[in-house]
């Protein structure tokens, strides 16, 4: 096994999923593809790829030429069958890949919120993985202000009553998770230590009581995605 992930912004690293995979001792690569000067990988040699976050949009490929280039990877693992996890602009650029609009929203989602994990979602064994004590809830990081329609034969499997597509499933092995679930209490210092209008003491207390349960649950998530 052997997984490429591809990053948007040197803010917006793998967390806990490079943490899992050096854990298990699995291949990886992470390529920067905001870096014009990186070489690009033969994607061929990857089993599975993961899409990273992003402050940027979807709608604004013409601004960011090298989302051309994600779209394009993100389709050949989706066509070839491999693995795929997205996470927020990951998500995003996944339902642009497979057909569905991605827009603002209109609301931004920032901290910790819960999420309803849909009856089809509970029924499927890595998305499962993240309930709360069995039930078809999960909590999620969030930091987010697009959204997207779900895309064609595709199948929600969490939702919110802000935003209706927190999570989709497409075939059994392409998950695409509007939400951080790789996130770290480093990210999230890193992330909005300086950020304006963030009650930052509170969002750091909420992190060190949530987080602990949250890496196991990532764990559990990340030990199913990845075979």
């Amino acid at each position: 096994m052997s997984v490429l992930i591809l990053k948007n912004t040197p803010e917006e690293g793998p967390g806990t999923i490079e943490d899992y995979l050096k854990e298990k001792g699995l291949g990886y690569h992470i390529l920067d593809l905001y870096d014009c000067k990186v070489e690009i990988p033969n994607i061929r040699d990857f089993s599975h790829l993961v899409v990273m976050g992003g402050p940027m949009a979807v709608y604004e490929i013409d601004r960011y030429a090298f989302l051309s280039y994600e779209l394009a990877i993100i389709r050949v693992f989706i066509k070839t069958n491999r693995p795929v996890l997205g996470i927020c602009l990951g998500a995003q650029m996944i339902a642009h890949a497979l057909g569905a609009d991605v827009y603002a929203g209109g609301t931004q989602e920032l901290g910790w919120s819960r999420v309803t994990i849909t009856p089809e979602g509970m029924d499927d064994p890595v998305m499962s993985t993240l309930s709360i004590d069995g039930r078809p809830l999960a909590e999620v990081f969030q930091w987010h202000g697009d959204t997207f329609d779900l895309p064609r034969n595709a199948v929600r499997i969490a939702t919110s009553e802000i935003y209706q597509n927190q999570a989709f499933l497409y075939k059994d092995n392409v998950y695409a998770l509007q939400f951080h679930i790789e996130v770290k209490p480093e990210m999230i210092i890193e992330w909005f230590k300086e950020k304006e209008g963030v009650d930052f003491e509170t969002l750091l207390k909420e992190t060190e009581e949530i987080f602990p349960e949250y890496r196991k649950r990532a764990m559990r998530f990340y030990e199913r995605f990845f075979v």
